[in-house]
């Protein structure tokens, strides 16, 4: 058999033995390539100019996750090295030399990435296409599926790939050719060595490690740079000492409590755990760093998804909408430009007025955080102006009784306001408080209708009040284009240079455009944290389901001798059950533990009104977690299936 041969047979055993990896290589290719694919698209850049800075931030984000999955092709084939060791030392034992044995790895590897990489190109079409649906979707453009191979971004991967597999297949090779026959036959007894072995101080580096990852979590919630920074810090060292100490905690424990040691399958499987993390510390310490940057990123990136979503939901609940605040101010360019480019099915011109009291407002402010920006009283709307936004903005009729006034709010307000029962004198008029309303309504700019809340009265009583600015909402016919907004903005920015005396702002809002941003702003910061998220989790899952499959024959041998000492296969699908859990619970559980309060306290950041319903802070939690532990069940439950049918008796 020829070295060709030989390498080509030992690639399909290799992308057979080590399947998970061979898929999560595949993955990784498809990410890559579909990710280069937006980085060469002109029609993605022809969507927004806000795109033109996407392709060097998927480049940025690329060259990242290239690090990473290059750690994973470098630690997999070095553990392959171990695992294989010993066959590649026989080879030198019947006459191969060491340089050949060193090419034979070497294309043997070469042929499971090539492999990867074409299989990888062909999903990653399919994974650009997904990407370039959602990218129209947002942009409210029509889809049409168009697979083909982009040349550039294949070519892109392929030097990615070079990279990465040269680098790690280098290290090989050389490695290889510098080992004795001895060395390479026992190269696979070679364990990662405890660190620490005083059991004294292991315990109290243990203690001491969980305080300090109190103290680094805390730290990190300060919204200060340098403090985060000391922060994260704390962080590694304390997820370094955690599972370099643990292995000692473990026996220590049951030392103590003797009695508890032969309970059940206990010693079983903790002590199984503890050989394990005793030779592999440093490696679960990095795979828990590795989670808890995928908790972060994938957190942030719902964070920030909801900050520009929530945003733009109020600024964008009229087709255009435009305020002007100041001394007379005069709409007649806004209207003259509106009528002669802008179909439009239905409008109102309006004002908006102003409380001779901030009553509602000290109400407000004394039950939860609220920003009065730019409101020194209470804003107030006409009944008549308010029905009409409610039916420009498609919201169903309401009613409102004789000798009441109505309070429109923001979700956030909604609970106070519920409970205020004082009545508000206009003139010489007592109106008692009536429905409160939350659907969004162009609150949350100082020109808008109001700063988070709006006083609704009858038209009468509001003729004697104090305007606080004009306001405009109207339903187009078709979506406000981005060159109308422009020349609305450039009005808005002509009328300001006009006043003498500048005393006000206008501010101009469409639909279209709140949706534009929304698309741009998620395109160029959620996508690619997700990216990197998505890297990040399946190299560690990887790593760590390789690392269990490789024990199959000492998990044979085990539970072949337990069978014969009479324990039932039941009970040795329990025992094998808590040893996956617990294998795979501990670089996971100190990740949750910090990221947790971490993206509660990120999401609570922003202002008021923002982040509600699907972007609450506890949703946003939820949804951090369950997409972790989404992809990460899908290793667990194809290592423990594969694993469970190769080392339980029949």
């Amino acid at each position: 058999m020829t070295l060709s041969k030989l390498s080509l047979r030992n690639a399909r055993r290799q992308a057979r033995d080590y399947l998970v990896y061979f898929v999560t290589v595949v993955m990784a290719a498809a990410l890559l390539y579909s990710f280069n694919d937006l980085v060469f698209s002109k029609e993605v850049r022809q969507l927004s100019e806000g795109m033109d800075t996407l392709p060097l931030v998927i480049v940025l984000a690329s060259i990242v996750v290239v690090c990473i999955f290059g750690w994973l092709v470098s630690y997999a084939t070095n553990f392959m090295l171990s695992r294989r060791s010993r066959e590649l030392g026989t080879y030198i034992l019947i006459g191969l030399t060491n340089k050949q044995v060193a090419r034979l790895f070497f294309l043997e590897n070469l042929a499971v990435g090539g492999a990867a990489l074409m299989l990888g190109l062909m999903l990653g079409g399919l994974l650009y296409q997904i990407l370039r649906a959602i990218l129209f979707a947002m942009f409210c453009l029509p889809y049409h599926f168009a697979l083909t191979l982009s040349l550039p971004a294949a070519g892109l991967t392929l030097f990615y790939f070079t990279l990465i597999y040269l680098h790690a297949l280098w290290k090989s090779r050389k490695r290889i050719r510098k080992m004795k026959i001895y060395d390479l036959i026992y190269f696979d007894r070679q364990n990662e060595g405890v660190i620490i072995r005083d059991g004294k101080l292991r315990r109290w580096m243990f203690t001491i490690s969980i305080l300090i990852g109190m103290l680094g979590t805390a730290l990190l919630m300060t919204n200060e740079l340098l403090i985060g920074i000391i922060g994260a810090g704390c962080l590694l060292a304390a997820l370094f000492g955690f599972f370099l100490s643990f292995a000692s905690g473990v026996p220590s424990f049951f030392e103590k409590r003797p009695a508890r040691k032969y309970q059940g399958q206990t010693l079983l499987i903790f002590r199984t755990l503890a050989s394990k993390l005793a030779t592999m510390g440093m490696v679960m310490a990095v795979i828990s760093i590795i989670f808890t940057a995928t908790l972060l990123t994938e957190g942030s990136g719902l964070v920030f998804n909801g900050i520009f979503r929530g945003r733009a939901a109020e600024n964008a609940c009229f087709d255009l909408y435009f305020g002007i605040e100041g001394e007379d101010p005069d709409p007649s360019s806004y209207l003259e430009y509106i009528k002669e480019n802008i179909p439009v099915e239905q409008s109102a011109l309006y004002q908006v007025y102003l409380c001779e009291k901030p009553t509602v407002r000290d109400y407000v402010s004394s039950r939860t955080v609220y920003y009065y920006y730019n409101y020194d009283q209470d804003p107030v709307l006409r009944w008549s102006d308010y029905a009409a936004l409610r039916s420009i903005a498609g919201y169903p009729a309401v009613e409102m009784e004789p000798g009441r006034y109505l309070i429109h709010c923001m979700t956030y307000l909604e609970e106070p306001l519920r409970d205020y029962d004082q009545p508000i004198t206009l003139g010489d008029v007592t109106l008692t408080p009536g429905n409160v309303y939350t659907e969004h309504l162009s609150q949350s700019f100082g020109v808008g209708n109001g700063r988070g809340y709006i006083l609704v009265v009858p038209d009468e009583v509001a003729v004697e009040l104090t305007v606080h600015h004009l306001a405009y909402a109207a339903k187009t016919l078709q979506p406000v284009s981005a060159q109308q907004y422009d020349a609305l903005t450039a009005i808005a920015a002509m009328e300001y240079d006009k006043q003498v005396n500048p005393s006000g702002y206008a501010f101009v809002s469409t639909r279209a455009n709140e949706a534009a941003q929304v698309a741009v702003q998620t395109a160029l910061l959620v996508f690619p944290m997700f990216y990197l998220s998505l890297a990040l989790s399946m190299t560690a899952a990887t790593i760590l389901t390789i690392q269990q499959l490789s024990e199959t024959d000492r998990y044979r041998r085990q539970f072949n001798l337990l069978q014969k000492l009479g324990m039932a296969r039941q009970e040795m699908e329990r025992a094998l059950g808590r040893q996956f859990a617990l294998y795979y619970a501990m670089p996971a559980v100190p990740p949750v533990l910090i990221a947790t309060p971490f993206i509660f306290h990120m999401a609570r950041i922003p202002e008021p009104g923002v982040m509600e319903g699907m972007s609450s802070p506890v949703v946003i939690v939820a949804l951090s977690l369950a997409l972790f532990f989404l992809i990460y069940a899908i290793y667990i439950l194809l290592a423990y299936t594969s694993l469970k049918r190769s080392v339980l008796p029949k």
